[in-house]
């Protein structure tokens, strides 16, 4: 017992380094993407044309100098499950690099994928400097700091790494740790300018039989919209390298289709993290009912033929988008619909649980808790365990504690 307290507060004292280090990271990318995205809202116009050859150009990138980092979040999993320990440093440049010409350029992506691979390679990094060796753990917290760090949630963060490697299992080992890394990657980041988004609901409706029908009917409805991106952008990968298998012209011919699309749809609305979505949905703007779909289906066409960028805030975008439509159908409060479906779309396409319900609750309030408890749950179940994330693994009791070191 005294040895395992021993281990706990050496993996503690290692994670306030990885959370120093992951928010500074995390701020400098949060910022600089903040600048990329006034600058293209700015210049549209004469920005989309370039989006091919910037396509070309990331692909370059990771081919000339990428090597094993190419694997971006893939390489993260396989140490996270022990089938790999060393993720090389050129990562973080190069997904910070790439992650600000897809975004500068009119692509449409999110942000979390870079700054959970930030957290995850400096935490390896540290890892090397003090001769850790269980390389797992350290990534975990590493995650969690990226994660925490960029989206200033960290008990959000802490479950998301834990849960987002194994879906169905929490890793109890490395709750504490990790947990101190994302709520010191987030204070660090916030210090350092980077503001958290958040709404603050009021007047939530009763929970009474009528409500609850209808909140089961929104979490099948966003579990499958969360499903259906998980499965398109695994298919769309998968089948476009099988119809082009030359990388640079697959980018650059699907790239000339997508520059197009972002002009004639929306003229730039759908390019981005999507925040512009998420401030209309929540501060009144307008949303159309075809919202949703477009931002997804342009999401997973940037992403899948080598553009690079995180999947999260879209998926973000895509559930409050939706909310908006559900609750204006529904008659309940657009605001509070779109919050359910902010998290709950986040849910089914991550194969997350608790994550999502905490993030609902750090961005929205904990008043919100017993409404994303019943939509998530239905969520959850309903996305027929695919996951954005490829290499997570699969347990099917999700209550389950991974014991096993």
């Amino acid at each position: 017992m005294k040895s395992y307290y021993q281990n706990i507060a050496i993996w503690s004292g290692l994670a306030i380094l990885i959370g120093l280090g992951a928010g500074v990271l995390d701020a400098l990318f949060g910022r600089v993407l903040i600048g990329v995205t006034d600058f293209r809202l700015q210049h549209f116009n004469n920005l989309i044309p370039f989006l091919p050859l910037i396509g070309v150009l990331i692909v370059f990138l990771y081919h000339r100098f990428g090597k094993t980092a190419s694997q971006g979040m893939g390489l993260v999993f396989s140490v996270g499950h022990q089938s790999d320990d060393v993720i090389p440093k050129r990562l973080i440049p190069l997904a910070m690099v790439a992650t600000w010409l897809t975004h500068l350029f009119g692509g449409s992506a999110g942000r979390e994928g870079v700054a959970v691979q930030i957290g995850a390679t400096f935490a390896n990094f540290l890892g090397d400097v003090f001769k850790v060796k269980n390389r797992h753990i350290i990534v975990m917290i590493g995650m969690a700091a990226g994660f925490g760090g960029l989206f200033q949630t960290p008990f959000a963060a802490t479950l998301f790494a834990l849960e987002a490697l194994i879906a169905g299992a929490i890793y109890y080992r490395a709750i504490v740790p990790a947990l101190i890394a994302s709520t010191v990657a987030a204070q660090t980041s916030h210090f350092l300018g980077l503001e958290k988004f958040s709404f603050t609901l009021t007047n939530l409706p009763v929970l009474d039989a009528n409500l609850i029908a209808k909140l089961l009917l929104m979490g099948a409805i966003f579990g499958l919209t969360g499903f259906a991106f998980a499965w398109l952008l695994t298919f769309a990968k998968s089948r476009l390298t099988i119809l082009l298998p030359n990388p640079y012209v697959k980018v650059a011919a699907c790239g000339v289709i997508l520059s197009l699309l972002f002009t004639m749809l929306g003229h730039g609305r759908y390019s981005g993290l999507g925040t512009n979505l998420i401030t209309a949905a929540f501060g009144g703007g307008q949303i159309f009912a075809w919202d949703f779909a477009l931002k997804l289906l342009l999401t997973v066409l940037t992403l899948a033929i080598g553009f690079q960028g995180g999947e999260v805030t879209p998926l973000f975008a895509i559930g409050a988008a939706l909310g908006t439509t559900l609750g204006l159908a529904l008659g309940l409060p657009v605001t509070f619909v779109a919050a359910l479906g902010y998290a709950a779309v986040f849910a089914s396409a991550t194969n997350t649980f608790w994550a999502p319900i905490l993030i609902g609750c750090e961005v929205f309030g904990y008043a919100l808790m017993p409404y994303l408890m019943i939509v998530v749950i239905i969520s959850y179940m309903l996305n027929f365990n695919k996951s954005i994330y490829t290499a997570q693994d699969m347990l099917q009791n999700m209550f389950e504690v991974k014991k096993k070191d």
